[in-house]
């Protein structure tokens, strides 16, 4: 099944209200959302004749006795089964409004999602995203879609008066007496709940966050014998839930029962003014029967007038939490009219300066050149910037000053999805999907064959373990990979970053989890494919270092030193010093 792309997206200008910017949704999908406000009018009317035809029904046949009682029987059950077949495909089209605006909903929100930098990530807790995307949604969803249909049900209130109207003046305006308190009480009742449903949004917000964090980090929780302290986070964060939700439910308790109850209101005032006229000859039994018939039939629109004020009240917060997502523009994207070029490899970094969002400084004036198919080992101290350099040749981050360039192009020149195409990056911690070993190797080329996923294993050293997996290549792995070894989700990143063939490879401490005599039959196999590579190494083993043609060293933010292994270790005495401190053998 394809993916459709959204019909709308959200109205750019901030200086709308939500509603206003969310109508763009509504009116992509309002071929459906009309005809099922339609059908919903319809079942409306016929629902308000029924009461007329036993108003009739009373006074003709039981009171006069001048017509047949089931003529209007036969008349009622036939228009309560129109009303219950027109009310289902209502009810069936409404409800394909309201995924329909959820999907683009939330295909919008996650293509905004992959467009940010990470820097974004960086800043903003996943627990936080995972809500704005899930409940947050879902509650303008429920808004955009079922608030026209409220609104829909509450215009029975119009048709029955008018109809009542028709029938008898005087009581018709006794029976909607209650109707202007019932407005003013919902305007009280809306500017009551608001606060209150925001703060319960960013309360799940953060319930989410810690369930995520703890999810995620169980594995560390349960190093530390730490279940107890989480146990507790999570219940102050729950507690706190808790208490927003008792407001919420206090305000429900003040306001719900009086806009319930007021229809009823209504209900005895009619009994009383309609028998004091029924005694007086002023009108009929039948009418009195109608008239009750109508209020009642007022109380649940009344009670969806609540629920539409509560949906309304939580969908403002929810769409203001949503948008401040949306409204983050994204800081690394292409320029107007990107370049896309295959690349050869020649990487210069030319007086790079770059911080990370937190303020933290990682290069400072860096200068470094790689000529093509030159493979180029970094080695410093821990916080030198030797990561910094692979994540910004990839544009995850664009520089704070100087440039990167490849093969003369700036990156920033360069268009975004061939760049990344181009250079492959392979972490210290890979992520592996919930997938199978051949999937996640295939990721970067999912038309990859079974035979090229095979011979980039092979290059990675993952084969061996991979056939002795209960079904080998076809073995789903848990998620993030922990069902397999460190070292075992190295060789699968190795070989899903080999499988792409990029022309630019950088390998960011790859091989550290690898044990040194498997790491040996790996960097044999990556000599080859290495050939006419340009490959950048993150370097703490001395044989890893072995590998490359060129070391630099990096203190600072800037490249100290720069020539062959043998020569740093011999003229270098930082180098040296370096290598006593992070290397291992």
């Amino acid at each position: 099944m394809t993916r459709r792309a959204p019909r709308a997206s959200i109205d750019p200008d901030t200086g709308k209200s939500w509603l206003r910017r969310a109508l763009p949704l509504v009116k992509a999908h309002r071929a459906l959302l009309i005809t099922s406000l339609a059908l919903s009018f319809a079942g409306l009317v016929v629902q308000v004749q029924i009461p007329n035809l036993l108003r009739i029904g009373i006074d003709r046949a039981v009171v006069e006795r001048t017509a047949q009682l089931s003529t209007y029987v036969w008349w009622i059950a036939g228009l309560a089964l129109l009303q219950g077949v027109i009310n289902y495909l209502a009810r069936l089209y409404l409800l394909r409004t309201a995924y329909e605006i959820e999907y683009d909903l939330r295909t919008i929100v996650y293509a905004h999602l992959v467009r940010m930098p990470f820097g974004f990530f960086d800043r903003v807790q996943s627990g936080e995203l995972m809500s704005r995307s899930s409940s947050d949604i879902r509650a303008v969803q429920m808004y955009l879609a079922f608030g026209p249909s409220i609104l829909v049900q509450c215009l029975i209130a119009v048709v029955a008066f008018g109809l009542m109207l028709s029938i008898d003046v005087p009581l018709a305006i006794v029976a909607m007496a209650t109707m202007p308190v019932i407005g003013f009480l919902g305007v009280g009742m809306r500017k009551a709940v608001f606060p209150v449903s925001w703060l319960i949004q960013s309360r799940l917000a953060h319930l989410a966050t810690v369930v995520d964090e703890n999810i995620q980090g169980v594995r560390i929780v349960k190093a530390f014998a730490a279940e107890g302290r989480q146990l507790r986070t999570l219940g102050e964060a729950a507690d706190r839930i808790r208490w927003a939700y008792l407001q919420d439910a206090r305000i429900r308790s003040r306001w719900t029962p009086v806009l319930d109850n007021l229809p009823r209101l209504g209900l005895a005032l009619v009994l009383l003014v309609g028998g004091i006229m029924v005694i007086r000859g002023g009108t009929t039994v039948g009418t009195i029967v109608a008239f009750n018939s109508y209020v009642l039939m007022l109380q649940p629109p009344f009670r969806l007038l609540g629920m539409m004020i509560m949906l309304g009240q939580r969908a403002s917060a929810s769409a203001r939490r949503i948008y401040e997502i949306l409204d983050t523009p994204s800081d690394v994207v292409d320029r107007p009219a990107p370049i896309e070029a295959g690349l050869r490899g020649e990487v210069a970094f030319e007086g790079v300066r770059f911080a990370y969002p937190n303020g933290t400084v990682a290069l400072d004036g860096l200068d470094l050149r790689l000529r093509p198919g030159e493979t180029v080992a970094v080695v410093g101290a821990t916080g030198s910037g030797k990561s910094t350099l692979g994540r910004l040749l990839a544009r995850f981050y664009d520089v704070t000053g100087g440039r990167i360039a490849i093969d003369g192009h700036d990156v920033r020149d360069l268009r975004l999805s061939s760049l990344r195409e181009q250079v492959g990056i392979v972490p210290d911690e890979p992520f592996l999907f919930s997938l199978s070993i051949h999937d996640n190797i295939a990721y970067g080329r999912p038309a990859a064959t079974r035979d090229e996923v095979v011979d980039a294993a092979l290059a990675a050293g993952a084969d061996g373990f991979v056939r002795e997996l209960p079904q080998g290549y076809d073995t789903v792995v848990g998620e993030r990979g922990y069902t397999l070894s460190g070292g075992q989700r190295q060789r699968v990143a190795i070989a899903r970053a080999l499988l792409v063939n990029p022309p630019i490879l950088v390998l960011d401490d790859a091989t550290s989890a690898i044990d040194v005599t498997v790491e040996q039959r790996i960097h044999h196999a990556l000599s080859a494919r290495m050939t006419g590579r340009t490959t950048l190494i993150v370097a703490h083993r001395l044989s890893t270092i072995g590998l490359a043609e060129r070391v630099v060293l990096l203190a600072g933010g800037r490249v100290i030193a720069d020539g062959t292994h043998a020569s740093l270790l011999a003229t270098e005495p930082r180098y040296a010093a370096v290598l006593a401190t992070v290397a291992v053998p």
